[in-house]
């Protein structure tokens, strides 16, 4: 991570800190609601927003967004490419996802992060109990999900993660961007299309965006170790039909990636702050955010 001079808390007097999720559409992020409460529990003085980027003014939004005092934004869809762009420097996850998704402005400038594959693993070794180290890990699609996602995985030093996809030279591609990485870790880095996947995987992540369209990867009968876990990056008031095709396949223990949202802005707001919320807000946020969920239907 890319150290900042930490916010440090204010007066009631002193004018707050503005941050703000940048897309387009926005009005349906929770991200104003979660870090209102990380604000809240760490005493931070702060206001949070959403800001609608027209899609041909994403660096302009930006750029008035700063002159109106602005410490850092979020970027949400469709604008991480851009914002990857606009950044004057990038985080070492930054480069390797080759998306933003926060944004810190200080006197260096625009530094563009992205904290969705760290919320993945803090999620998964956090809240859900299991350490990646030593694991098998099956990471299912090769897009810009999956990006983000390999080099906090391979940090965390399973002993093998396999990259699946439709395509295969995508998920070659994607092994090759890696695979320095997985070497200096330890980690077997490897790919192929469905029909290669391998069996007994401890952990197996939906990255592609199948739930969205209630489709399944085609994956092999015995692709679940025993007390596996799967993950599925999208997330709803129900279970996805990713997680309800895993239990009926052998996996043990199946999630959602509503933690996954709540640990990457985590890993943000520590970024701007200097501080992170703890592990009962983030809990307790999660859960506030699962009860809206089922609320809505």
């Amino acid at each position: 991570m890319t150290n900042h001079t930490p916010a440090t808390p204010a007066t009631a007097a002193t004018p707050a800190d503005r941050y703000a999720v940048i897309g387009h559409p926005v009005e349906h992020s929770q991200s104003p609601y979660i870090h209102a409460e990380f604000a809240r529990e760490t005493a931070q003085h702060l206001t949070y927003e959403r800001l609608l980027a027209p899609l041909d003014a994403f660096a302009a939004t930006v750029r008035a967004f700063i002159d109106g005092g602005a410490r850092g934004a979020n970027v949400t869809v469709p604008f991480k490419l851009e914002a990857h762009a606009l950044a004057d420097h990038l985080t070492e996850r930054a480069q390797a996802a080759g998306a933003v998704n926060t944004l810190v402005f200080d006197g260096r400038g625009i530094t563009g992060d992205n904290t969705d594959g760290v919320g993945l693993v803090r999620d998964i070794e956090g809240p859900l109990d299991v350490s990646l180290a030593g694991r098998r890990v099956l990471l299912l699609g090769a897009g810009g999900a999956s990006r983000g996602a390999l080099l906090p995985l391979i940090a965390g030093r399973p002993s093998l993660v396999f990259v699946a996809n439709r395509t295969v030279a995508r998920a070659d591609e994607l092994v090759a961007r890696f695979s320095e990485a997985a070497g200096k870790a330890g980690v077997s880095l490897a790919g192929g299309g469905w029909d290669a996947v391998p069996m007994d995987f401890d952990v197996v992540i939906n990255a592609t965006a199948g739930s969205l369209q209630g489709d399944v990867p085609p994956l092999p009968r015995g692709v679940y170790a025993a007390g596996a876990l799967a993950y599925d990056m999208m997330y709803g008031a129900h279970p996805t039909v990713f997680m309800t095709h895993a239990s009926a396949n052998g996996a043990a223990k199946v999630a959602d990636g509503l933690g996954m949202l709540v640990e990457q802005a985590a890993e943000a707001f520590a970024l701007w702050r200097g501080v992170r919320p703890s592990a009962q807000t983030t809990q307790a946020v999660r859960a506030a955010l699962r009860a809206r969920l089922v609320a809505k239907g």
